[in-house]
């Protein structure tokens, strides 16, 4: 059974810091491109950041120098560190597992479209 389950989002003031996590079982996490995708309300579900299964890193260009996305393969667990955080930052964020990570090393995002498993989402409120 796949799970996904994202924690730590909140709310917080601008220029403040969150840390999301996402806590993978039921499947061969390591070997997997993840991604973190965030949709606003009334807005498209967007790429944030991916990581390839050897730790190869791409970010939007909205994120990049504020967020990082890093992996713990040994724990199975996803992580996006968000500093310096913005009002447009508020969102649903949702960790995602799927798709080669081919985008990757062109620095861009892999399709939503590619990705095979979801987590539930965690709000974050930037203020």
């Amino acid at each position: 059974h796949v799970q996904l389950v994202e924690s730590g989002g909140g709310s917080v003031q601008a220029g403040g810091s969150l840390s999301l996590s996402c806590a993978a079982s039921g499947y061969a996490f390591s070997s997997y491109c993840m991604t973190w995708f965030r949709q606003a309300p009334g807005g498209e579900r967007e790429g944030v950041a991916a990581i390839s299964s050897d730790g190869r890193t791409s970010y939007a260009e909205s994120v990049k120098g504020r967020f990082t996305i890093s992996r713990d393969n040994a724990k199975n667990t996803l992580t996006l560190q968000m500093n310096n955080l913005k009002p447009e930052d508020t969102a649903t964020y949702y960790c995602a597992g799927g798709g080669h990570c081919y985008e990757v090393r062109f620095g861009t995002l892999p399709p939503r479209a590619d990705m095979d498993h979801w987590g539930q989402g965690t709000q974050v409120t930037v203020s």
